[in-house]
């Protein structure tokens, strides 16, 4: 786990984004994360192993990529 990021608890559907989303500390910065994928759009709600899954995808993105203000969108399939 990178000692960096600090994810918070507030895991949502987002209607306007039509995502699964939660928001992270990184830096001290806040930054809300989008997983556009079909099969989480299927869900009603995300168990915490889910969510445990949905946070390593993060990390791994954050090892590749740098955001660019203060949203990622993560097309998963």
């Amino acid at each position: 786990m990178n000692q960096g990021i600090l994810f918070n608890d507030d895991l949502a559907f987002d209607s306007k984004y039509g995502a699964w989303c939660f928001t992270v500390l990184l830096s001290a910065e806040t930054i809300t994360v989008y997983f556009h994928s079909m099969q989480l759009n299927r869900l009603e709600e995300i168990d915490s192993c889910t969510k445990f899954d949905l946070e390593e995808v993060v990390e791994l993105w954050l090892e590749k990529n740098e955001p660019e203000g203060n949203t990622i969108h993560i097309q998963m399939s």
